[in-house]
């Protein structure tokens, strides 16, 4: 998709769940740039700071906070919007979190699936509904080749699983109704996405960043495990996942959307990940982005147990936490063979922009004097503009 394709979106009565998160956040702010009507339904921002909230996109979208799992308030808001395409992001999205609250989890990933389903089902004006999942609704045996969209779905944790669950509802909701209406229903299967704006807890990009700016703040890093150095705590160094910038998934889920609205045999099931050069260990990726926040590119160096002289590194450190995958990775080929799609960005470029980012967010704020000026509002309000202006600038370059 390009900025032509985004055209498709302009004056398009558009819904977003979970527009708050960090994926959410970047997907309003390319349906503002394309001249949709953006509505959002979801918490409040699940971090601070957040990008939702340091881009201002609550005063330029129609965002609504309610809970998915409030099935009533969330008619309402399809009822008095009657939207035309709808995304549903919102998810309790966090592996380790699913393990202390796999109650909460299955509420909002599998009632929440069934609430918006039943919202879709119950609103003509929908023409196009995409539920994202992800890579991990398969049953995973450690297969060094890529999972298939007809593989089982059985994800092993209460997160993963959760996530299977809200495929199986989507599915039959297809077979129920949906093939019957008019309207188009896929599923998308991502991987992990990285980017800038991310501050979630327990994701290696957002630790690999904090670790930077707390370096930057103490202005050194010490090689010890503290709080205030540049060393970046890595708890499985040997795990493979399918890392890609979180613009390649928002690029196909719009391209998904837009085509499935105008022919509905382009619905389906799609797994959504980077090419297999680009499936690299948390060890790589940590080295890569050490490498790019030292010298400005990435290399091929090992920056393990090497915090040192104001440079970042890691240390590999299990915390004895609970069961993740080792090793996962998506067969891409049928949504390259359906849509004609290809990544844009390698992990390498992905990296890049993660860190280039992150630093322009640092200068942004020492450039507004925050914290410590007097103009908080006027500073705020500038903030707002300049990280707006970054999101802008790499979409631009994304969508060429």
């Amino acid at each position: 998709m390009n900025k032509k394709d985004l055209e498709f979106y302009k004056n398009k009565r558009v819904l977003v769940t979970g527009h708050t998160g960090f994926k959410g956040s970047w997907l309003c702010q390319i349906l503002l740039s394309a001249g949709a009507e953006v509505t959002g339904y979801s918490l409040e921002p699940p971090t601070t700071p957040s990008l939702f909230d340091e881009a201002a996109l609550a005063n330029r979208i129609n965002h609504v906070v309610g809970d998915i799992r409030d099935r009533e308030k969330l008619m309402q808001v399809f009822k008095d919007v009657q939207p035309e395409i709808v995304f549903h992001l919102a998810a309790q999205p966090i592996v380790r979190i699913s393990y202390q609250d796999p109650v909460g989890t299955y509420e909002t990933n599998v009632m929440g699936t069934v609430n918006i389903c039943e919202a879709v089902r119950q609103t003509p004006s929908v023409r196009s509904f995409l539920n994202v999942t992800t890579d991990k609704v398969y049953k995973n045996n450690e297969w060094c080749w890529g999972y298939r969209e007809d593989e089982p779905l059985d994800g092993y944790d209460p997160y993963s699983n959760s996530k299977s669950c809200s495929e199986l509802v989507t599915h039959s909701y297809i077979n129920s109704f949906y093939n019957d209406m008019d309207v188009a229903v896929s599923t998308a299967r991502a991987g992990n996405v990285i980017g800038g704006g991310d501050f979630a807890p327990d994701r290696i990009i957002p630790d690999c960043v904090r670790a930077a700016e707390r370096m930057l703040v103490n202005g050194r890093a010490s090689g010890d495990e503290s709080e205030d150095t540049g060393v970046i705590i890595v708890r499985n160094p040997f795990s493979t996942r399918p890392y890609q910038h979180v613009l390649e998934p928002l690029n196909i889920y719009l391209t998904i959307a837009k085509e499935q609205y105008e022919d509905k045999s382009k619905a389906g099931f799609y797994n959504v990940g980077p090419d297999d050069s680009d499936c690299v260990t948390t060890g790589d990726i940590v080295d890569k982005f050490c490498s790019a926040w030292n010298t400005g590119r990435v290399t091929s160096e090992s920056y393990e147990g090497r915090a040192q002289d104001g440079k970042l590194g890691w240390l590999n450190k299990h915390d004895g936490g609970p069961h993740e995958a080792n090793f996962l990775k998506l067969d891409c080929s049928l949504i390259k063979q359906v849509f004609g799609w290809k990544p844009v960005w390698n992990i390498d470029k992905a990296i890049e922009m993660v860190v280039q980012f992150s630093k322009r967010r640092i200068e942004i704020f020492e450039e507004e004097g925050i914290p410590g000026t007097d103009d908080i509002t006027g500073a705020t309000k500038r903030i707002n503009q300049k990280i707006t202006e970054e999101m802008n600038r790499e979409i631009d370059e994304f969508f060429g």
